[in-house]
């Protein structure tokens, strides 16, 4: 069963075409790496599958519906969001900032109640941040803050997680946890991610931006070739199989005459 599908979805803003005719589907809990070099557009992408940003054409299918079809508490039900850059103005606590995860599940001024407070602390245990509950969020670090946003987002309970950089500001030990976590939870994932070995690692199937155009797609087994990463990413790489058989890139160091 297909989850989440974007249908020859574009976007153009002031003028400049940012995403053109990408076509990707996710299936029911599997695991969707968008990969490319900065600037490719895959915020922009994911911005369009949890509704920041409109699409100029083409349509985001949730669960076989238009997105728009939803109302905005519907969707939320659905999907939950880790972006990029999530810093707030508000004094919260963290266990305050995860419990924002279960207001898709309540009425107009219902107050947080016994199983509320048990699902997020829950979801702060498995991102390792139980013991932190009452720190204040903004005192906590950039890695620490993206472990309390991934729980608030379990917390929300729903079957689709969208993630954009989600191991950015971890250490190596956390950004390996954060993906096996992944992994282990059985639900549907989309992530940008920039680390070609995590993506190799960890995800189940990959689409490939460049330009804003689709640069290909495939198993991370069968994409990540040296041709196409010299193609997409404009470097030489040798790719190799570990012993569980995924795949590893080594980059190749830039010559002298090539500095950045």
């Amino acid at each position: 069963m297909t989850t989440i599908e974007t249908r020859d979805l574009s976007v153009t803003l002031e003028g400049r075409t940012i995403l053109e005719h990408i076509h990707m589907t996710a299936g029911k809990q599997q695991i969707i790496g968008i990969i490319g070099p900065n600037g490719s557009g895959k915020s922009t992408l994911l911005k369009c599958i949890y509704r920041v940003l409109q699409p100029t054409g083409g349509a985001v299918l949730l669960e076989g519906r238009e997105l728009r079809s939803y109302s905005a508490r519907q969707s939320a039900q659905k999907l939950a969001v880790v972006a990029q850059h999530h810093a707030t103005n508000f004094d919260l606590t963290v266990l305050e900032v995860v419990l924002m995860g279960r207001s898709p599940h309540k009425h107009l001024l219902e107050n947080d109640n016994a199983e509320d407070y048990r699902i997020a602390r829950e979801a702060l245990h498995t991102v390792g941040m139980a013991e932190q509950e009452e720190r204040v969020f903004s005192t906590l670090s950039g890695g620490e803050q993206q472990r309390v946003i991934l729980a608030r987002a379990l917390t929300q309970q729903t079957p689709c997680l969208i993630l954009d950089e989600p191991t950015n500001h971890l250490d190596i030990q956390y950004q390996l946890q954060m993906m096996a976590l992944l992994r282990s939870i059985d639900r549907t994932v989309i992530l940008a991610v920039h680390d070609l070995n995590l993506a190799a690692s960890y995800c189940d199937y990959l689409y490939a931006l460049q330009n804003g155009r689709l640069a290909g797609s495939g198993s991370p087994r069968t994409l990540l070739t040296p041709d196409f990463i010299e193609r997409v990413y404009h470097v030489q790489a040798r790719v190799g199989t570990d012993e569980d058989g995924f795949p590893y890139v080594v980059y190749r160091p830039l010559r002298k005459e090539n500095p950045i």
